[in-house]
């Protein structure tokens, strides 16, 4: 029996090895909670913070993170604070967010300038509010009757409709998204400043609101007030910015269930037929399908490629699971050593009850060796959920990616990489496995240290 000091030795250790494993995931939920500009600075912080200065008579979230660390209370730093420019328009209850085309801040009342509000159209079609194109945008709209509007489908292409004038209505964009959005329309108008109003947003919402700007303001530093401010709204902006996130998700989670269905049926039955079924030449052909795990896949890569290629296969699911129908070599041994371990005396006595190999299998076999097959489906469902080569090689159209292959897609069309939005959504992608894992996890040891993987 290992003394006291030994165990706390090896206890330490192993949560010391634990903690250093665990720094890349903990660094990643981080970064996910953080702002933009609180993800490559120096030096690195582990938890996302907000800074608040009293700004305008009124407490306001601003950007301070080039403040270094070291700077005295009442030393002056600039900080910068966002705000956007207001204007009430008649029958529109809240003031528009617009964009000013001239310097707004003059001491003359009875100036003028130019702003731009964005809008687009809203109709109810079957009862439902749809966001639509006008089908001519040159032409006004009538006070009555009816007019031709564009409906945008899913598909990207738009749908003629003809509806009731009194059915559409003009709703002013508030947010980046809407104002980018292929529907949205400008309208230019020259108003007295009389009518602007500047409004004081916090610095984080200048990312997702309609025509953010920013300013500077010099402030003592002792005033800056920091806190911890997490950013949840990064998982719901990297599901918008990642357009497909659903279906990347739906293809991901049929593959997986393809693959592990097709695995675990192809694995267990050809695994049964090593282990229990005497036949001449059996364990010479064992040791050949083990001899094809030496085999790595580069080898095989292009000439797999070629017959999917003849098959047609090319843009879609099939190369990514049919395969496993078929058996793989590493999930028949880790379930041929498990069956070995259940007596043989259990299959004789169903022989003599008049059972044959089928039904032995069935409903002997598998019940006993739940175990292994549950690790053996947790073994591919990681495979499949984490695979990034097999999709880059195969698939060709987004609406097909997996979540994995999207992640990476997602990076490349970003340029400049959002890496708050990449994180979460690198979460999102590892969560599940996270949860499932947890969820298996007895399950999953007992399966291990069942099989011939254990020692």
């Amino acid at each position: 029996m290992s003394s006291k000091p030994t165990q706390f030795l090896r206890f330490t250790i192993l949560c010391l090895g634990g903690f250093i494993f665990s720094v890349p995931m903990l660094w990643m939920l981080s970064t996910s909670l953080k702002p933009i500009d609180q993800t490559m600075s120096l030096p690195p912080t582990w938890l996302p913070t907000a800074a608040h200065v009293e700004v305008f008579g009124r407490l306001v979230q601003v950007g301070a993170s080039d403040i270094p660390e070291d700077t005295a209370d009442d030393q002056p730093v600039s900080v910068a604070y966002a705000y956007q420019w207001h204007l009430d328009l008649p029958d529109v209850a809240e003031p528009v967010p617009v964009r000013v085309l001239e310097d707004p801040m003059t001491d003359q009342l009875d100036t003028s300038i130019r702003v731009i509000a964005n809008y687009h159209w809203q109709a109810m079609i079957n009862g439902r509010s749809t966001s639509v194109r006008l089908y001519d945008p040159d032409t006004a709209v009538p006070d009555q009757g009816t007019i031709d509007v564009l409906v945008p489908l899913r598909d990207g292409t738009f749908r003629r409709e003809t509806i009731p004038v009194a059915d559409l209505g003009r709703v002013y964009d508030r947010t980046d998204e809407q104002v980018d959005a292929a529907i949205s329309q400008e309208q230019e108008m020259t108003v007295s400043i009389t009518k602007l109003r500047r409004h004081i947003i916090d610095w984080d919402e200048r990312e997702f609101l309609a025509h953010p700007l920013t300013a500077e303001i010099t402030v003592p530093a002792g005033s800056i007030a920091y806190s911890i401010h997490f950013r949840w709204r990064n998982y719901l902006e990297a599901i918008k910015e990642m357009a497909y996130f659903p279906q990347y998700l739906f293809n991901s989670l049929l593959l997986c269930f393809l693959t592990v269905t097709g695995t675990v049926i192809s694995c267990s039955l050809v695994a049964y037929g090593f282990s229990r079924i005497e036949w001449p030449g059996r364990d010479k052909v064992f040791f050949i399908v083990l001899a094809t795990m030496m085999i790595p896949f580069p080898v095989v890569m292009v000439p797999l490629y070629g017959l999917f290629r003849e098959l047609g296969w090319i843009g879609t699911l099939h190369p990514l699971w049919v395969p496993f129908w078929f058996a793989t070599p590493f999930n028949i041994f880790l379930l041929r050593q498990f069956f070995r371990t259940i007596p043989r005396e259990l299959s004789e006595a169903a022989t003599i009850d008049g059972c044959g190999h089928i039904r032995i299998f069935l409903q002997v076999i598998l019940p006993l060796a739940t175990p292994a097959v549950a690790v053996v489906a947790l073994f591919q469902f990681l495979a499949t959920w984490n695979d990034f080569l097999g999709p880059l090689i195969y698939l060709t159209e987004q609406e097909d990616f997996t979540l994995a292959l999207g992640l990476q897609s997602f990076q490349s069309r970003q340029g400049g990489t959002p890496w708050h939005y990449l994180m979460a959504a690198s979460t999102m992608v590892v969560l599940p496995v996270i949860v499932l894992f947890f969820l298996a996890q007895r399950t999953f040891i007992e399966g291990i240290s069942m099989t011939g993987m254990k020692g």
